[in-house]
């Protein structure tokens, strides 16, 4: 919706269309001009204020005498009731789709660099435009002819992407030859039905470009598998190449996944080693050291001396209060003791903080289930900890604040090694 209120020390660029073709479509008589719109929307470069002249058939008996016509012009600057222009418009969809930006970004990059200040609201209603206009695009018959003039067949793939188990599935069209989305349809259900129309969408496609489908490209859903076969009957129909893969290396996953049970099994104690190692720490924290102004109790990290300083401190502070001359100042250990204390750098990370992370780390190996047929889940758990091993190897020979052979690090890598 565009911006009815601008700042006043808005500085605009001004243009004036005119109806390039006065003749009135009906009677052919000459129109007039009858009012004028003023629009105002931000380009790229600086805000724009647009006057439309607005004109009108002059013969009251004309059945087109109550319409007006628009200058030519006006929709080739922007869209109608919109708060930016084409530059605008496709500068957001590019960043948003091209570059993958998100809204903040984008609305920082536009008041930084063109002085262009758009709401949250206003820049994802212009990405809902730019999609549309984009899908519009993708499916105009004269683009896609074009497209495809040097091409003699094409070769189609289709495949549902859910976001979460119970919303919709959008299923999606593609041309592999081109690299081309055809067309995209969330469907509610995943029926033979409802794909099957999909599949009839794409024959319309194909006939009207006059190619023929060399082939088509899914997963082993039933649904693919029956819908093609009736709408595609004689067209050789293939399996992607990662489900043709996962069902090659069926045989290969299955051991992975048994090696990965041997492994989880042979990496035990490590809720063992953290209990320990964060009962050693509970032991040998201590509390946080008193405040300078609080004399601090016996036997503690600041013991008292023989003569207490704060009384004498506190009678100079009072002569100097009744005008007497101030007393030399008194020296005492306590105050800087504290303040060494509050100073002191941070120490360096244990031994038990280090085995904490160590620990942290072969529970997320343990834990990962990633990977495909490619690079197996069980090889890629095995070397992750070997890496691990390694690194507890280079600690334990080093000896420079790593764990010892007899600490429980010594038993983490046992446990790896076993």
């Amino acid at each position: 919706m565009a911006r009815h209120v601008w700042p006043a020390d808005t500085v605009f660029n001004r243009l004036e269309l005119d109806v390039q073709d006065r003749a009135c479509p009906r009677c052919s008589r000459r129109m007039k001009v009858c009012d004028h719109r003023h629009r105002k929307f931000f380009t790229l470069d600086g805000p724009l204020h647009l006057t439309c002249r607005l004109v009108q058939c002059s013969d009251k008996a004309c059945p087109q005498h109550h319409l007006t016509v628009s200058p030519e012009e006006e929709l080739s600057l922007a869209l109608p009731h919109s708060l930016i222009a084409w530059d605008v418009l496709t500068w957001i969809g590019l960043r948003r789709f091209g570059r993958h930006w998100n809204v903040p970004q984008i609305r920082a990059e536009l008041l930084d660099t063109y002085s262009i200040s758009l709401s949250a609201d206003t820049i994802e209603d212009s990405i809902r435009r730019y999609q549309g206009l984009v899908a519009a695009r993708q499916a105009d018959p004269a683009m896609l002819a074009q497209e495809y003039q040097g091409i003699d067949d094409v070769v189609l793939a289709i495949d549902g992407l859910q976001p979460e188990k119970g919303h919709e599935t959008l299923y999606v069209v593609r041309e592999v030859r081109r690299k081309r989305v055809w067309f995209a349809e969330a469907l509610l259900s995943s029926s033979a039905t409802e794909v099957q129309r999909l599949l009839v969408q794409s024959k319309e496609w194909t006939e009207r470009l006059g190619k023929k489908v060399r082939g088509w490209l899914s997963d082993k859903q039933d649904a693919f598998l029956s819908g093609i076969a009736e709408v595609f009957p004689k067209v050789p129909h293939r399996l992607c190449h990662n489900h043709f893969l996962r069902g090659l290396a069926k045989p290969i996953l299955e051991k992975d996944s048994h090696a990965k049970v041997q492994m989880r099994s042979k990496v035990r104690g490590l809720r063992e080693l953290e209990r320990q190692a964060l009962a050693r720490q509970a032991l040998t924290s201590t509390p946080d050291a008193p405040m300078a102004c609080e004399p601090p109790a016996p036997n503690e990290a600041f013991p008292l001396p023989e003569a207490t300083p704060a009384p004498a401190a506190f009678e100079a502070k009072a002569a100097d209060v009744a005008g007497a001359p101030q007393a030399a100042p008194v020296k005492t250990e306590l105050a800087p003791a504290a303040f060494q204390a509050k100073v002191a750098p941070a120490p360096p990370a244990s031994k038990d903080g280090v085995l904490l992370d160590y620990c942290c780390v072969v529970r997320g190996i343990l834990n990962d289930d990633q990977g495909g047929p490619l690079h197996p889940p069980g090889v890629r758990m095995a070397e992750a900890l070997q890496e691990v091993r390694d690194s507890l190897g280079r600690c334990l020979g080093e000896k420079k604040g790593g764990p010892s052979r007899g600490s429980c690090g010594g038993s983490l890598a046992t446990s790896i090694e076993a």
